[in-house]
């Protein structure tokens, strides 16, 4: 498959099960025939050093304790904004935990508690976030999804509050797991060892006790990989990063994505609104994606990017975020107070989901002026006036685009910030108010 592919490099890795079994390095010297490259043995420490930066690669910001339980073994490494140790191997892996255990789930709680005693740097992790890495613990979320009822079907940055997840673990631990609402969509191959990764993660919980747990879909391969990337490629936002890509794809202009992006800002200090720096982040994010839809009837452009969005393979993003992203999308092409997508506007704050509105509201106004083309954006300007109105200034040049469309969308605006509005030609009197 790689020669298909034209690689013209293979990085082989591989983790406890050649690290520890008997026939290990047999299997690795054949494997080594076969692929004709040498393959590198991960010792635990570089298996829990390469997990833990891809949940470093996968989070902004990143705080907390990752663990990465595996066939053989279970990685934790203490992160904040970077590795902080060089973590620590546990023998708690599911398949090898079940045959220590000799298919007995407390025998298996038992030397899971025994071992987590010797992780001191969980004592570190209280009261911050556990990320949860590896096969195991994603499909005992996807369990958790499917019992919940969870409205957006993307594993990467699911959150599991410590109340729920006490109870839902208590029941998989129990082993019957044929009975559980849900155990459809797991395959079956992964089903056996699901108890044991339940009991895993009880004494996670009972030995760290984080403030909630959160799946990471990366892990050593993601971390190997980022390990290879230049410094300023590590800084560079993931989220940013994807939605530039697809905004090359998918838009008419992505000068003009980027323009919105920066005008926006600008737009969103003079109405006073202020913003953390996840809201920034994901306010430019939604700007860069605002018309990767263009192509398609305009009967479904909002439809289509929201699935589009909702469920694109992004990370530095929580669920929260990608509603407000996917939410901004369908408000710009349906209207503002569209009905549709109530499921995932349950995902969005109430904060986040008034700012998707400002947002939308705002795009609706700038498109209708630019045709999403690069260079006339940056020419519209914020005027304050005495009686605290605020004036969208044309410029001269550009006095043809003023209408009763613009203006009618510039109210709309008005009403949803709750401030005077209007749209003026630069040095032109008659200026019509786009009231509260």
């Amino acid at each position: 498959l790689s020669e298909q592919a034209g690689a013209e490099r293979m990085y082989v890795l591989a983790t406890a099960a050649a690290r520890e079994a008997v026939n290990g390095p047999d299997f690795i010297r054949r494997a080594e025939a076969v692929l004709e490259t040498e393959i590198r043995v991960l010792s635990g420490r570089e298996e829990a050093y390469y997990s833990g930066l891809g949940v470093v690669s996968g989070f902004i910001p990143v705080d907390g304790v990752s663990g990465d339980l595996g066939g053989g073994s279970l990685e934790l490494v203490d992160i904040k904004g970077e590795i902080r140790n060089v973590g620590v191997t546990l023998p708690l892996g599911g398949l090898r935990l079940q045959d220590m255990a000799k298919n007995s789930l407390v025998q298996a709680a038992r030397i899971a508690r025994e071992e987590m005693a010797r992780a001191e740097l969980l004592k570190g992790g209280q009261g911050r976030p556990f990320y949860a890495v590896g096969g195991t613990w994603r499909n005992l979320a996807r369990l958790h999804m499917e019992m919940t009822n969870y409205p957006l079907d993307v594993m990467h940055h699911y959150e599991i509050g410590i109340d729920s997840a006490a109870s839902f673990l208590m029941q998989v631990a129990k082993g019957d797991v044929e009975k559980t609402k849900g155990i459809e969509g797991i395959s079956k191959n992964r089903r056996s060892l699901l108890p044991y990764g339940a009991v895993v993660l009880q004494e996670v919980l009972a030995a760290m006790k984080p403030s909630k747990i959160v799946v990471s879909a990366l892990g050593v391969r993601e971390g190997f990989l980022y390990s290879l990337l230049d410094a300023d490629a590590q800084k560079a936002d993931p989220l940013i990063s994807a939605a530039e890509e697809l905004a090359r794809l998918r838009s008419r202009s992505t000068a003009h994505a980027h323009e919105l992006a920066a005008w926006t800002g600008e737009t969103f200090a003079a109405f006073g609104i202020d913003e953390t720096e996840d809201e920034a982040r994901y306010r430019r994010a939604a700007c860069l994606l605002a018309d990767i839809g263009w192509r398609a009837h305009p009967e479904y452009r909002g439809k289509q990017s929201l699935n589009i969005i909702a469920h694109a393979s992004f990370i530095g993003v929580d669920h929260p975020g990608r509603a407000f992203l996917a939410l901004t999308n369908l408000f710009r092409h349906e209207g503002l107070f569209d009905d549709s997508a109530s499921e995932l506007k349950s995902l969005a704050t109430p904060r986040y989901l008034e700012r998707t509105r400002v947002l939308a509201a705002t795009m609706r106004v700038v498109y209708l002026l630019s045709a999403a083309m690069p260079g006339v954006i940056p020419r519209l300007k914020w005027e304050a006036r005495g009686d605290g109105t605020l004036a969208l200034v044309l410029p001269r040049e550009l006095a043809g685009l003023y209408g009763e469309r613009p203006v009618g969308r510039l109210a709309q605006l008005a009403k949803i910030i709750n401030r005077k509005l209007m749209l003026k030609v630069e040095g032109q009197g008659g200026e019509t108010a786009a009231k509260k």
